[in-house]
């Protein structure tokens, strides 16, 4: 069983519509195993619910949530009204980052990730937030040096790796007060994994599970169970980032049958009992 040390974030696949309904089933159903939730912002490029309205919706559930905010959509003066949003709704835990292509606009230069940070650190923690907060910012870093800006997040998340060695070499090279948590990516199909090959050199995928997603639809769910307990095993994690994807429901009844809780289940609550159960729409 995982030890209350060894923490699971979840990101859950965000709304595309007005409708928080996937978005409570995904929570309702990893909630067992998961210890926090952490819900995208304009994913892909694309117009999602805010991610600030979303993590408040998620902790009314019994918990917890963690709000990314990207530096692509926000001027300075739109990022004070996320932060000021997120303490009236008790949200706050946000993960910075930089933000894709967008599908449809441009892209606002007047913050990046490093801005972001300076102003929760000035800002959000300026007499207008007395008696809210304190508010805890995390980053994402790839396989590599960490800039020494990024020293001053709460927590990191790391890009997704399948290869353990690399993995556990980098972190012995790591230097950084906060928590550390490994990304793993559930491929969820053969075809997902060859998408993923031709847009990013960043993550290197294993020929051999290449090969098994061929004839075994769920190999991306395997792998990424063995790995999940293979980087909690090595202890230099303090846990994992895990993208589900698709594969939200398998890889939650793996992780339960292979022994895996959350620390602790006290207050959750289905938003509706119904939401524990695959529907047409899902």
């Amino acid at each position: 069983m995982a030890t209350t040390a060894f923490e699971v974030i979840s990101e859950i696949e965000p709304a595309t519509k007005p409708d928080l309904t996937r978005v409570r089933h995904q929570v309702g159903v990893l909630a067992p195993v998961t210890d926090a939730f952490l819900i995208p912002d304009n994913h892909l490029g694309r117009a999602t619910v805010s991610s600030v309205a979303v993590a408040h919706e998620v902790a009314s559930m019994g918990v917890r949530a963690i709000a990314c905010l990207n530096s692509r959509d926000r001027n300075r003066l739109g990022f004070r009204r996320d932060l000021l949003t997120a303490a009236a709704y008790g949200v706050d835990h946000f993960l910075c980052v930089f933000g894709d292509q967008p599908a449809s606009g441009g892209r606002s230069n007047d913050l990046n990730v490093r801005g972001m940070l300076e102003e929760v650190r000035t800002f959000g923690s300026s007499d207008t937030f007395t008696g809210r907060g304190p508010f805890s910012v995390g980053v994402t870093t790839r396989l590599a040096p960490l800039p020494t800006w990024k020293q001053e997040a709460d927590f990191l998340l790391v890009q997704a790796s399948f290869d353990l060695a690399r993995l556990l070499g980098w972190r012995e090279s790591l230097r950084f007060n906060g928590k550390v948590f490994a990304g793993v990516l559930v491929l969820a199909s053969a075809g997902m994994a060859k998408t993923l090959a031709e847009a990013t050199s960043q993550i290197d995928l294993p020929a051999t599970l290449l090969d098994d997603l061929e004839t075994n639809p769920d190999a991306g769910v395997d792998r990424a169970c063995c790995l999940m307990a293979e980087i909690r095993a090595s202890g230099a994690f303090d846990g994992v980032h895990l993208v589900p994807v698709g594969r939200y429901r398998t890889i939650a009844a793996r992780l339960e049958q292979d022994g895996w809780r959350r620390a602790s289940r006290a207050g959750f609550k289905a938003a509706d009992q119904s939401l524990m159960q695959p529907t047409r729409s899902l």
